[in-house]
C-alpha cells in the first residue's frame, strides 16, 4: 500500500484539537486532494474541500467497499482500520446489500420512535444532573465524564439492552477506535476486543433476549437476515457511532457557549434558539472530521492535475466541509445567527446516518437542561483549552473541566 516515491508523502496529524483544524486548512490550500501518510504506513488521498467532499460521496466511482476495491490490501493486515474497513455494516456496504442492512436498523429510528424516546432521556438527563448536583463543592467537575458522556452512552445502551456488567467493556472498546496515535500492538487488542465484547453481548440476548435492537438484530440473524459477521458489525458501527459522536456535540456545544457567552444569554432568552446552537456546533465543530475510508473503482480525474487512480483509498473530510470558506462566510468562527449553517457532519447520501436525529434530540435535552440548573457554569480553565482526544477521526476532549456555580456567583 506504500511505494518508495511516497517518502515525502506528509504524515497526518492526530494531535487533535487545533492541530486537527490548520491541518485541514493547510490540505486544502495544497490541492482537492492531497496524498497523506495514515498510521502503519497506509498512504490515501485527504479531501477537505467542501465541493469536492460532496461530490465524491455521492460519486458512482467511489465505494465504501474495501473487498476487490483497494489494491493490494488484505483483510485484518492494518488492525487500526478493522473496525472501520473490515466489517460487515451499512458503513462498508453498497446497493443492495446495504439498502438489506439499512433496513433492518431503520425501524428503530423512526420519527415516533425518537419521540417515544424523550421521557427516557430526559430521565437520563435529570439523573445526571442530580449526580452532578451532589458533586458540587466549588472545585472543578469533569463535565465529559460526569455528564456529556453518560447521556448518549446510557440511552444507546438501553436501546441495545446492553446489560450493566458490560457496559463499560462496550463503551471501552467503542472509544478505543478513535484513537489514532496508538501503537500497533495496542491497535490489534482494540481489534480483537471489538469482536470479543459484542460477541458476549450477543451471547447475553440469546439467553435473555428483550425488546431491545440486539434481540430484534438476532431474531434476523436468526432468520438468516442477518450473517454473524454484519450482527457483530453493526452492534460496533451503532454502539459506537451512537454514543461517541454525541458525547463530543454536547461537550463541544457547551464549549462553544461558554466562550460565545452573549450568544448563550440569546438562546437563554429565546429556547426555540438551542436547534441553532446544536447546529452550529456540528459546522464548525464536528464530532467526526476524517473518516476512514472510501476507494476509488476508477480513475477519478478532481482537475487541478490531481487524479485519483483507480484501487486508490481515500479520506474523506465529512468535518472539513463545514468550515471550508469558500461555503460559508466567516467559517471560523461562531455564530447562531448564519444562514449558511451547511454542514456535512452526519454524511450526505444514501450513507446519511440514521442515528442523527436521536443525537440532536439527546442534545436538544441535554443542552438546555444543563444550563438551566447550572446558570452561572463556566470553565475551570478559560485560558487553556482542554486536552484533545488523540484523534484525527474524532473530535473531542479527554476531559472537560468546569465549574459548575464559580466563586463570587450565587446560585439562582
Amino acid at each position: 500500500m506504500t511505494t518508495s516515491h511516497e517518502a515525502a508523502v506528509p504524515v497526518l496529524d492526530s494531535d487533535g484539537g487545533d492541530r486537527l483544524y490548520e491541518q485541514i486548512e493547510e490540505l486544502r490550500a495544497t490541492g482537492p486532494a492531497v496524498r497523506v501518510r495514515l498510521p502503519q504506513n497506509v498512504i490515501a488521498w485527504s479531501v477537505t474541500r467542501g465541493d469536492v467532499v460532496r461530490r465524491l460521496v455521492t460519486h458512482p466511482d467511489v465505494t465504501r467497499d474495501a473487498r476487490g476495491a483497494w489494491t493490494g490490501y488484505q483483510p485484518g493486515a492494518v488492525p487500526w482500520l478493522s473496525p472501520w474497513i473490515d466489517v460487515r455494516s451499512m458503513a462498508t456496504s453498497e446497493g443492495a446489500e446495504h439498502t438489506r442492512l439499512r433496513r433492518l436498523i431503520g425501524p428503530a429510528f423512526t420519527p415516533r420512535r425518537m419521540a417515544s424516546l424523550r421521557p427516557s432521556i430526559e430521565s437520563v438527563v435529570t439523573d445526571l444532573l442530580d449526580g452532578l448536583e451532589a458533586l458540587e463543592d466549588g472545585a472543578a467537575v469533569d463535565l465529559r465524564a460526569h455528564f456529556a458522556h453518560g447521556v448518549p452512552t446510557r440511552v444507546i445502551c438501553d436501546l441495545f439492552g446492553v446489560p450493566e456488567d458490560q457496559r463499560p467493556a462496550v463503551l471501552a472498546v467503542a472509544d478505543a477506535i478513535l484513537a489514532t496515535d496508538v501503537p500497533q500492538e495496542e491497535s490489534e487488542r482494540v481489534a480483537s476486543g471489538l469482536i470479543t465484547v459484542m460477541s458476549r453481548l450477543v451471547e447475553a440476548k440469546r439467553r435473555e433476549p428483550g425488546d431491545d435492537m440486539t434481540s430484534l438484530l438476532l431474531a434476523a440473524h436468526e432468520g438468516d437476515r442477518l450473517t454473524e459477521t454484519e450482527l457483530i458489525s453493526t452492534l460496533l458501527l451503532m454502539i459506537g457511532a451512537g454514543s461517541q459522536t454525541t458525547i463530543a456535540l454536547i461537550g463541544n456545544a457547551v464549549r462553544a457557549l461558554l466562550t460565545h457567552r452573549r450568544q448563550l444569554s440569546a438562546i437563554l432568552a429565546e429556547p426555540a434558539r438551542w436547534a441553532d446552537a446544536i447546529e452550529e456546533t456540528l459546522r464548525l465543530h464536528p464530532p467526526v472530521v476524517h473518516l476512514p475510508l472510501r476507494f476509488a473503482l476508477r480513475d477519478i480525474d478532481l482537475g487541478e492535475g490531481v487524479t485519483i487512480a483507480a484501487g486508490e483509498a481515500i479520506l474523506v473530510g465529512f468535518g472539513a466541509h463545514g468550515r471550508d470558506p469558500s461555503s460559508h462566510d466567516a467559517a471560523h468562527g461562531f455564530g447562531i445567527d448564519r444562514a449558511d449553517r451547511d454542514h456535512m457532519a452526519f454524511g450526505h447520501g444514501i450513507h446519511y446516518c440514521l442515528g442523527a436525529p436521536l443525537a440532536r434530540l439527546e442534545a436538544a435535552i441535554a443542552l438546555p437542561a444543563l444550563f438551566d440548573r447550572f446558570p452561572d457554569i463556566a470553565l475551570a480553565d478559560e485560558g487553556n483549552a482542554p486536552d484533545p482526544q488523540p484523534s484525527f477521526i474524532g473530535n473531542d476532549v479527554l476531559a472537560l473541566p468546569v465549574l459548575l456555580r464559580p466563586p463570587g456567583r450565587a446560585a439562582r
